[in-house]
């Protein structure tokens, strides 16, 4: 448990507001911040920089969830929503928009410490698959613009791959540069030679 997390909540009905509040003080969170509306919450998110939101929307529109797409975009946070109906398409478009915990007829105030609990390890999980991710792209196109590299070197000095790589090798220790940057210089001077 983190009671020191700072948690927003938006919930424009005050009865289902007090429950969330309620149990989550009960849980030790102390620092907690109430909006009534969804509107400007990317805004009242940079303003408050909560740790976590919390948004009860009972029945989400396509609106709503779009909305929640945007916030998530932009802000990073965990996001737990409580809704009090929901369809398959809903559950799918709040996933997609990185609702992490998505909550159907649940709002009871003993759950919110375990549901604030999944739901912050559930972010921190796609975060890192997030990450792992970009890392492998940026490799994959590092070794792709390594790969053309080599193949001018080999075109315009008649080597072989080997001796290519290793020429290139050599000029990136020599000038303690990343290979991928001496790759990237390459190319950028045969495009000019053209």
């Amino acid at each position: 448990m983190v009671p020191n997390l700072r948690i927003l909540i938006v919930d424009a009905n005050q009865v289902r507001a007090a429950i969330i509040e309620e149990g989550l003080r009960e849980a030790g969170y102390q620092q907690l911040v109430r909006l009534s509306a969804t509107t400007g919450l990317v805004a009242a998110i940079e303003t408050h920089d909560p740790d976590v939101v919390v948004i009860d929307l009972e029945d989400p529109s396509r609106d709503a969830l779009a909305d929640m797409f945007l916030v998530s975009r932009h802000v990073r946070r965990p996001i737990t929503m409580f809704v009090d109906q929901s369809d398959s398409a809903s559950i799918e478009a709040a996933v997609e928009a990185g609702v992490s915990a998505y909550i159907v007829d649940g709002l009871k105030k003993e759950r919110m410490q375990p549901i604030l609990q999944t739901c912050i390890s559930r972010f921190n999980a796609f975060r890192k698959l997030r990450e792992e991710l970009d890392e492998a792209r940026s490799q994959l196109e590092d070794r792709k613009t390594i790969d053309r590299a080599k193949g001018i070197v080999m075109r315009l000095k008649g080597l072989s791959e080997d001796e290519a790589y290793a020429l290139m090798r050599r000029t990136a220790m020599n000038e303690k540069r990343k290979l991928v940057d001496i790759a990237r210089s390459l190319i950028t001077a045969a495009e000019m030679l053209k």
